[in-house]
């Protein structure tokens, strides 16, 4: 019975979930690597943008794929912007897009208010 477990209480964000695919090998994806951050920090401007990076091989190395999340109102909206993402729009990327609803996890932010820093804190592994 889940009626007496806490997620039944939890804040169930409505999410899009991006998983992107490079079509070229990852150092092809410089030359738009500017490009690419200043519209993610734009949707991050905007309220859209949840989180977003890129995703390495186990060793650490790059491989061009990513993940983004983003708040888009419907699926229309989220392919929208997936399809203007300068990667993307160039055909240097695909994505798979999923709707994600965020129940479980946590997050620890401080905030500074003397001097307006905001500091996520990490935990060890417990």
């Amino acid at each position: 019975m889940t009626r007496d477990l806490p997620v039944e209480r939890s804040a169930r964000l409505g999410l899009w979930l991006l998983y992107w695919t490079p079509a070229v090998p990852p150092e092809q994806l410089e030359p738009l690597l500017s490009d690419h951050l200043r519209y993610m920090v734009d949707l991050e401007a905007r309220g859209v943008l949840f989180a977003s990076g890129p995703l390495a091989a186990t060793d650490g190395s790059r491989t061009g794929a990513g993940l983004t999340v983003l708040r888009a109102a419907d699926e229309a909206h989220a392919r929208a912007l997936a399809d203007e993402e300068p990667f993307a729009k160039n055909g240097l990327r695909s994505y798979t897009l999923q709707r994600w609803t965020l129940i479980e996890g946590s997050l620890t932010v401080s905030l500074r208010l003397s001097d307006s820093s905001l500091t996520f804190v990490e935990s060890g592994s417990q």
